[in-house]
């Protein structure tokens, strides 16, 4: 079986750009971002007050709407991060970097802290705000990833992503 990437939603002038690490099998197969059933980003989403309510994964274009983006890093869907190599990231990065200064949003908002870190190059992240911005206009923002294999408990998650909501009310 081939694995497809999934297509990302993105525009000019987001709110929030939404950065995963890629595309899981689930996600492959039914084409939607966060499609894992075991994946929170939905649940994440809505108990931060992002969205009015918790959306499907098959929903995922509707985010449009509401100002946010989906991407990855790496377009390649695998079983886990643990599959990526050194040069997708590498390659990765490079684009992301070209997208985020093209469609320029307001906030980006990476879905786990190895995201950031393989895209920024840095070796550690705090959680939330990060001082100095990739890409100039555009405020990074890290986040824990919404896989059920994190072991942060949710509400944990919920208000590092509250946090968020926060920020983009004042940007």
């Amino acid at each position: 079986m081939i694995l497809e990437p999934i297509p990302d939603y993105l525009k000019k002038n987001l709110d929030i750009l939404f950065v995963g690490f890629n595309p899981s099998i689930r996600s492959s197969e039914t084409g939607f971002h966060y499609a894992n059933p075991t994946n929170r980003f939905w649940k994440i989403l809505h108990e931060a007050g992002l969205t009015p309510r918790k959306f499907k994964a098959e929903e995922n274009a509707t985010l449009l709407g509401l100002g946010y983006g989906l991407t990855n890093i790496v377009p390649r869907p695998t079983k886990d991060a643990a599959a990526i190599t050194k040069e997708e990231y590498y390659m990765g990065a490079k684009m992301l970097k070209e997208k985020i200064e093209k469609y320029k949003p307001k906030i980006a908002c990476f879905v786990g802290k190895g995201v950031y870190l393989q895209y920024s190059g840095k070796r550690a992240a705090p959680w939330g705000l990060q001082e100095d911005p990739i890409v100039a206009g555009t405020i990074d923002f890290v986040a824990p990833s919404s896989s059920g294999l994190v072991r942060i408990k949710m509400e944990d998650i919920a208000v590092i992503y509250r946090e968020l909501h926060e920020l983009l009310l004042k940007a």
